[in-house]
């Protein structure tokens, strides 16, 4: 099987000064496809943020390897949007930061827009994301993974800090821009809807990923 994304044993352990060390992450193993949507839940403090965090290489593990994409999109809980860029410049972030300059190509503006008339918000792309709603900025955030056509997504709570109906019309957008590519999905969360999108649920549990 081809694999995307791949980790062969990865620890994590946090040592608290004059504490006891905290093993968090013992041995996980995991694989992922081109395409394939996984979901990871457990109960909150097992480890589910880091250990997304580890795979998208914005932390380092303890012990393992992980085999990752250069190509990453990552949507988080909080958005974490720009708020003096407007809804288009924040779509066109990762583009940007490829490129010297900040300059992006015609193909990739295209492709921001595109996105964004995908989600509903074609007549939103110069507001600022003051002016928007949380169900709104969640949508920009999944337009900013995508921008770049990466390999992969990661997602930490993409709903958490939605109500029920925009976490379910969140869910539907995720599915409907990542159906029938290439890009695989490893999401973890909380939310039994949230999971139910995917091919693939893993449960994160005492360490390990069963």
């Amino acid at each position: 099987m081809k694999v995307v994304l791949g980790t062969i044993d990865i620890s994590k352990t946090f040592r608290i000064p004059k504490g006891p060390r905290i093993e968090v992450l013992k041995g996980v193993n995991l694989a992922v496809a081109p395409g394939e949507k996984v979901a990871i839940i457990g109960r909150s403090g097992a480890g589910k943020s880091t250990l997304l965090n580890i795979l998208g290489g914005l932390e380092k593990p303890t012990g393992g390897t992980v085999t990752r994409p250069k190509n990453i999109g990552f949507v988080f809980q909080a958005y974490h949007l720009m708020p003096e860029l407007t809804v288009l410049e924040n779509v066109l972030l990762p583009a940007m930061a490829k490129r010297a300059g900040g300059l992006v190509s015609v193909e990739t503006r295209a492709r921001a827009e595109e996105l964004l008339e995908r989600v509903g918000l074609k007549d939103r792309m110069n507001h600022l994301p003051g002016e928007l709603s949380g169900g709104e900025m969640q949508r920009v955030a999944l337009c900013r993974a995508l921008v770049t056509n990466p390999e992969l997504v990661l997602a930490d709570e993409p709903t958490g800090n939605l109500d029920k109906l925009t976490g379910a019309e969140i869910l539907k957008v995720l599915g409907d821009l990542s159906r029938g590519t290439p890009v695989a999905l490893v999401m973890v969360t909380h939310s039994p809807e949230a999971a139910a999108i995917c091919d693939r649920v893993l449960t994160l549990e005492n360490g390990v990923l069963h």
